[in-house]
């Protein structure tokens, strides 16, 4: 990756991370779940508007670092208008992209300002932490899900 090129994903990341979308209660939410970091104390609450088995509306609230909140906002925008089979093979898409064996999607072209966190294992957990949560709200899992919890 070019020193441009990744200029311009930190500034994308630091963008989202300050001023992140999607965030705020949403009282009409079909689909709900709680994510929790204790590593670094990320926590958010994840809420979905699911209509005739598509995303109509999603977001978050809670509070956490740069990458756990550029993420969960960057998700948001992915998801909406998405089926729920279609934001499950875009979190397991985007799950590959950090571990290292990444999937040709189309859908993945925001979400790569991500990338770079592959190489450093830690945060992935953190980049991670929305997609599970999205994942508990599409299965209705009523426990929040941790970072302890997941692979």
């Amino acid at each position: 990756m070019t020193a441009d090129l990744r200029d311009l994903y930190q500034e994308v990341i630091v963008d989202h991370s300050r001023w992140p979308r999607n965030v705020g209660p949403l009282p009409e939410a079909s689909h709900q779940a709680e994510g929790f970091n204790p590593l670094c104390g990320d926590r958010l609450t994840l809420r979905l508007k699911v209509v005739d088995g598509v995303i109509d509306d999603v977001r978050f609230e809670g509070t956490g670092c740069a990458i756990s909140t550029a993420s969960a906002s960057l998700m948001t925008e992915a998801l909406k208008g998405r089926s729920a089979s279609e934001a499950e093979a875009l979190f397991a898409d985007f799950h590959a992209l950090l571990t290292g064996e990444p999937k040709a999607n189309p859908a993945l072209a925001k979400l790569a300002v991500l990338a770079g966190v592959r190489e450093f294992p830690s945060r992935i957990k953190c980049a991670t932490l929305a997609w599970h949560t999205l994942h508990a709200a599409l299965h209705a899992e009523n426990r929040p899900v941790t970072t302890e919890s997941m692979p």
